[in-house]
């Protein structure tokens, strides 16, 4: 049975196999998590500003789609823990402006750098690819992306703001 002529079977097949990855990845995570004295929101938070440095919190929130409550309490743990700061944006003194540490910036580096964590795990499983494997994947998982973007609700519809 070849699954090109079927296209139910094909889009089952690639739910579960991008389901398999989250699935597997979501378990590293929570390793990686656990093993730096964080939770998984505390671990999201870091990653997702180590790129930009500083971000006010309503759009980390924007990007995150987290929970008011679960993203608030994330960066109050990772503020407690000295990993990032957080000060009042001075044109809207009710938002907060979020500054990674330099101790926030250790901390990741050292959780990329970590044997079995989630950076190096992943890293070695793209190492298994061939270059024009791993551009195909890169190509096929955007194209996927962008039109489930299109068909999902935009961002803050339905959320928890």
């Amino acid at each position: 049975m070849h699954c090109e002529n079927q296209p139910n079977m094909r889009s089952g097949e690639l739910f579960r196999a991008i389901w398999r990855v989250n699935l597997s990845m979501r378990k590293i995570v929570q390793r990686t998590a656990v093993t730096n004295d964080l939770t998984v929101p505390q671990y999201a938070v870091l990653m997702t500003l180590a790129p930009y440095r500083e971000m006010t919190q309503k759009e980390l929130g924007q990007m995150m789609q987290f929970p008011k409550s679960t993203l608030s309490q994330a960066v109050d743990g990772l503020v407690q823990a000295g990993f990032m700061e957080r000060h009042p944006v001075k044109e809207n003194r009710r938002e907060m402006q979020l500054i990674l540490s330099n101790e926030g910036k250790t901390q990741i580096q050292t959780m990329k750098e970590q044997e079995g964590g989630i950076n190096r795990v992943f890293e070695s499983a793209i190492d298994t690819l061939q270059a024009k494997q791993y551009a195909e994947l890169l190509a096929s998982l955007d194209q996927i992306a962008k039109f489930l973007e299109e068909k999902s609700p935009e961002q803050g519809e339905g959320s928890n703001d």
